[in-house]
Parts: structure tokens; C-alpha cells; sequence
């Protein structure tokens, strides 16, 4: 008996044109998990850390986070490294989404625990598979295929 919840996703992302595109990437790839969106990281962390600050708030929710590293209010690695800090959401894979490629960013990101790098504009295939990778296609939701 799986009664695991589902899975909801957290989208950092400012820029409202790559936002859209990653909902719609995610759609399509048969995702219909809540996208939960932010445009800058002070929302974000405030969402994921509640009120208090402490992150208990997330004991027994699913996260997922999709998360940009360069943000109007603090860099991506910043939330990266408060996420993974904390007790209560370092269990939460995060996939960073970037435009940049450089290779000491991505090692930083993968050092500081991000589960999946993704450079931008998003491949489709990419992003299912990454989502795939992250063994969140037992929890997520899918959408029933058309008739």
C-alpha cells in the first residue's frame, strides 16, 4: 500500500518566460504535480522554511526544487545551501536550473548536494529523464493519457 503524498514542486525561477516554459516541460512530461512558483528567493525560503524560520514546517511534505542560481534578490547557491543545511529539507532533491555552463559552478552545485544540474534553454527529454532519475515517477502524479 503506497501512501506516500505527492510529490509538490517548488519552481525558483524570475524570469516569467523560462517559468513557463519549465511548467509546460514539466506537463509534458506527464507531470501533474502542484508547481508551486517563486520569482525571487526571500518568497522561496520564506515557503520552504516557514515563519519561524526552523523548516519543521516541511515534516512530511514532499518537495521537489526546481531552482535558478541567478535570482534579483540572492544566487540560487545561497538557497541551495540553506536547503541542504536544514534538518527538515535537506532530504528534498533539487535540480538547479542555469543558463551558464561553467564547469566549477556545476561542481560547487553538486558539492553543496544538488541532485540534477540542467543548463537552459531546457531539453524535454533532458528534464523528463532527470525528473525520472530523481525516482519521483513513483510519486508523482501522472496525467491519464488521452483517448
Amino acid at each position: 500500500m503506497n501512501n506516500a503524498r505527492p510529490v509538490t514542486i517548488i519552481m525558483i525561477e524570475d524570469d516569467e518566460g523560462h517559468a513557463r516554459l519549465i511548467e509546460k516541460n514539466i506537463r509534458r512530461a506527464g507531470v501533474a504535480n502542484e508547481i508551486v512558483p517563486f520569482t525571487n528567493g526571500t518568497d522561496a525560503l520564506s515557503y520552504l522554511f516557514g515563519e519561524d524560520g526552523t523548516g519543521m514546517i516541511n515534516t512530511g511534505r514532499q518537495l521537489l526544487v526546481l531552482l535558478d542560481l541567478n535570482l534579483p534578490d540572492m544566487t540560487g547557491i545561497d538557497i541551495l545551501e540553506k536547503v541542504k543545511a536544514n534538518e527538515h529539507t535537506r532530504r528534498s532533491p533539487v535540480v538547479v536550473l542555469t543558463t551558464t555552463d561553467d564547469q566549477r559552478e556545476i561542481q560547487r552545485c553538486y558539492d553543496l548536494g544538488a541532485n540534477v544540474y540542467i543548463t537552459k534553454p531546457v531539453d524535454y527529454d533532458g528534464f523528463a529523464n532527470a525528473i525520472k532519475q530523481l525516482g519521483l515517477f513513483f510519486s508523482v502524479m501522472q496525467i491519464p493519457e488521452a483517448e
